[in-house]
């Protein structure tokens, strides 16, 4: 099994320009670079598909239904030309309530309770365990990962693309690798685009990761 884990565009809420716009997050949308990046990851995974030999018939593309996700995964496919793509709700972002179309600085001001404590957690090693107010915690979005992880296992699909955001990413990683909640809070969260790859047989899952420009490429060899 190949699972490619694939991290959307540059979007108006990385840049910031949804604090003033104000969109719902499943809404927000790739900026230019955004889409920029995403075809520099559709070439670049075009190239190491027909490096490697990787037969892509019966390959499925898995997509978070947010705008962003979809956008990116739309121009990743147009190099790929993938047949079946899929969209999974449980592929979602980090939901982030109350926190999620401000600035830290006003949201101490508005919800002075709420993020106090919030930041308790957090800053006890808890990153993990911390939940945003009407949001989710990443261990929140962990349940829901095992769920697609139980999805992909059971329709035993052995080439998979996965378009999703970066606390997903990470808890699918953590899940798959069976990882601890240390390892995640200490993990950095994938760039836009950056791809990385899980393998498994027998012996080893090797994980990699492939960021923006091809030839920054890292390779760490874990065993299970």
């Amino acid at each position: 099994m190949k699972i490619f884990l694939i991290r959307h565009g540059e979007s108006m809420q990385n840049t910031k320009e949804n604090y003033v716009v104000g969109l719902p997050d499943h809404k927000v949308y790739l900026t230019e670079k955004g889409k920029e990046e995403a075809h520099l990851a559709g070439e670049y995974l075009s190239k190491y598909i027909k490096e490697n030999n990787i037969d892509l018939n019966n390959a499925v593309m898995w997509v978070s239904p947010y705008t962003r996700t979809r956008e990116t995964a739309q121009i990743i496919n147009g190099y790929l030309n993938i047949n079946k793509v899929k969209e999974d709700i449980t592929l979602i972002e980090q939901r982030y309530g109350l926190f999620s179309d401000k600035e830290i600085s006003i949201l101490k001001e508005l919800y002075p309770n709420e993020f106090s404590h919030y930041d308790n957690y957090y800053q006890n090693e808890g990153k993990f365990y911390a939940k945003l107010p009407q949001g989710e915690s990443p261990f929140d979005v962990a349940l829901r990962t095992k769920q697609f992880i139980e999805t992909i296992h059971r329709d035993k699909e052995d080439i998979l693309f996965v378009v999703s955001h970066g606390t997903t990413i990470k808890t699918i990683i953590m899940n798959y690798l069976h990882y601890s909640p240390e390892w995640y809070s200490k993990e950095p969260t994938p760039k836009n685009c950056s791809i990385r790859l899980i393998e498994s047989n027998n012996k080893y899952t090797t994980e990699k990761y492939i960021y923006n420009k091809p030839n920054k490429v890292k390779t760490k060899k874990y065993k299970k």
